[in-house]
């Protein structure tokens, strides 16, 4: 598929665009396109965010502030991708073929975003695993995990230390609603993944189709090409045949003006 040679047509503003800054095919369009992308930036933004909080978990900087924020972004950018989902697919519905690049662009940039977030959400959630798992042995062990849980947790876990033997339930207790916590989140992760997939599966879908629906353009466009040069070609030699022609005619003329002009001399000097 000549892609590059279909785009950098599109990219071509026409007389009419630029005799008028105004114009626009499609203000609807245009405003909704311009929307997902702003989108989808700030996506890729959260993406980077989540992804360095994501670098903390299990290491000595990992906190409950930390984790809260990994949720937190976590929960935005599934939103996010959701909404820019549904847009995606509401500009599916313009059937102006002069908007497909803009359309397989979109869509192209919304599935390679969508593909780098769910990698990092599965980074995040087999972070959560082998925390979760770590934690849950030390506590059926009787020991309190010491590297698996944040700066602020030791606190806490030191404070409870120096209580009597009587806290130990209350330890064990406090690291138990700790690990509950964090296998809802994995549940809450795994069926977000599940959900994204899905949404994966369908734009992936959109952009096959859109890349078959841009193979017959670029094709038409090439066609279109091919048959305009040869129109040029026939019409340049249908002018010098048509050239050609005047000029034997106006030899024709001179020829039998000379002709005649002798004729009547002849006669008049008879």
């Amino acid at each position: 598929m000549s892609f590059d040679r279909l785009s950098s047509l599109e990219a071509q503003p026409s007389v009419s665009r630029s005799e008028d800054p105004q114009y626009s095919d499609d203000p609807e369009f245009d405003r909704l396109t311009e929307s997902l992308s702003n989108k989808l930036f700030g996506l890729t933004s959260s993406i980077t965010r989540l992804s360095d909080q994501i670098a903390l978990l299990g290491t000595r900087r990992d906190t409950e502030r930390v984790r809260e924020r990994v949720h937190n972004l976590l929960e935005q950018a599934r939103g996010g991708f959701k909404e820019v989902g549904e847009g995606i697919k509401k500009v599916q519905t313009w059937q102006d073929p002069s908007q497909k690049w803009t359309q397989q662009k979109l869509s192209s940039e919304f599935k390679a975003t969508l593909e780098e977030f769910q990698t990092v959400q599965r980074r995040a959630l087999e972070k959560q695993r082998a925390s979760a798992v770590a934690a849950r042995a030390a506590v059926e062990e009787g020991e309190l995990p010491s590297a698996e849980v944040g700066t602020e947790q030791q606190q806490q876990i030191q404070q409870l230390e120096q209580q009597p033997r009587l806290a130990n339930q209350d330890e064990v207790d406090f690291q138990e609603s700790l690990i509950i916590e964090r296998e809802a989140e994995i549940r809450n992760i795994e069926q977000s993944v599940g959900e994204l997939n899905e949404l994966f599966r369908d734009v992936a879908h959109i952009v096959h189709e859109q890349g078959g629906q841009l193979d017959i353009i670029s094709e038409n466009v090439e066609r279109v090409t091919t048959d305009t040069r040869g129109a040029n070609v026939e019409l340049r030699g249908a002018s010098r045949h048509q050239k050609n022609a005047r000029n034997k005619a106006c030899c024709l003329l001179v020829i039998l003006a000379v002709i005649l002009l002798i004729i009547v001399l002849a006669a008049t000097l008879g």
